[in-house]
């Protein structure tokens, strides 16, 4: 997708020939799907997504009971070579999914990962084990080149557990080792304090991100300049309104994060998140999301190419 805009006219009230204007240099955004692996209906969703040019990058859950090689081969064969995305490794901690070590621990009595509530109490107070997340962050990264042949392009947390300092920690350990080209999503936002209180949830991310942000710095693993995304999902007010106020302020090279999809059982069976999945798929495929996202001055980021494909 071109980066820039085209050249414009200005109007001439004089009757003379309009004086050619600079070209217009759109800001580069990275619209990033998460989930991907929950559920064959999601998977799709985003899939289609990508072949249309509609998103450039999406995270991958590699613990999910729908993820498998053929649900990575058909991530991986979609659009090329017209189309291309950025794939990412959607680091899970939380029910109801699984650890990929047996030995990993704490876990819910059923064997899951413990809930949010838990895994986020316990990990602001640093109670998490160092060593058994190293184990579990160092195996997802390998279920990922497993299944696609090479080191994710980025990282991200479900949930946002990547946030947490222990976790944070245990992933840019083994980052520089397992993807030593990737960069981590940080989530703090452009500042906006009329409406920084409207969205605890953003606060919150953006509070935690501060020392994921340093630690990256000092470990030369690079992180997005911007984030946004967040929104209560119960909200009535439509997507696209929500989409418009996310783009407000965000610099070059800022992240949008989404959550499209398609509802099907098992997503039923994992997640709360149903029906504003498939509002946004809507509001991503419809004809208002290009022109919206042009008045905006942003289109979307073309992956770099990969250094380290196998």
């Amino acid at each position: 997708m071109s980066e820039t805009a085209p050249v414009t006219l200005s109007p001439s009230p004089t009757g003379r020939q309009p004086e050619r204007q600079p070209e217009q240099r759109l800001r580069r955004l990275w619209l990033c799907a998460d989930d991907y692996g929950i559920s064959p209906a999601v998977n799709r969703a985003i899939r289609d997504l990508i072949a249309r040019g509609r998103i450039n990058a999406t995270s991958v859950m590699v613990t999910a009971p729908s993820f498998s090689a053929a649900e990575a081969a058909a991530l991986a064969a979609v659009g090329r070579p017209a189309r291309g995305a950025a794939i990412g490794l959607h680091f899970t901690l939380t029910a109801p999914f699984r650890p990929s070590t047996p030995a990993y621990r704490p876990v819910a009595p059923d064997g899951a990962f413990p809930s949010l509530p838990k895994k986020l109490a316990t990990g602001l107070l640093a109670r998490l084990d160092p060593g058994a997340l190293r184990a579990e962050a160092a195996s997802q990264f390998d279920a990922f080149r497993t299944a696609f042949g090479r080191p994710p392009d980025f990282v991200d947390g479900h949930q946002h557990v990547h946030l947490l300092p222990q976790v944070g920690d245990a992933l840019l350990d083994v980052m520089r080792a397992a993807a030593p080209t990737a960069w981590i999503r940080q989530c703090g936002r452009v500042s906006q304090r009329s409406r920084r209180w409207d969205d605890p949830k953003g606060l919150l991310l953006a509070v935690l991100s501060r020392r994921l942000r340093a630690r990256s710095a000092a470990c030369g693993i690079p992180t997005n300049p911007a984030f946004a995304g967040t929104y209560r999902f119960t909200r009535a007010a439509g997507y696209d309104a929500l989409f418009a106020s996310f783009l407000e302020g965000l610099p070059d090279g800022g992240l949008v994060m989404c959550h499209p999809g398609f509802v099907d059982a098992e997503l039923r069976r994992l997640d709360s998140l149903t029906v504003m999945r498939e509002r946004e798929y809507s509001f991503f495929a419809g004809e208002r999301f290009p022109h919206l996202l042009a008045s905006h001055g942003f289109a979307l980021a073309a992956p770099a190419p990969r250094r380290d494909r196998e």
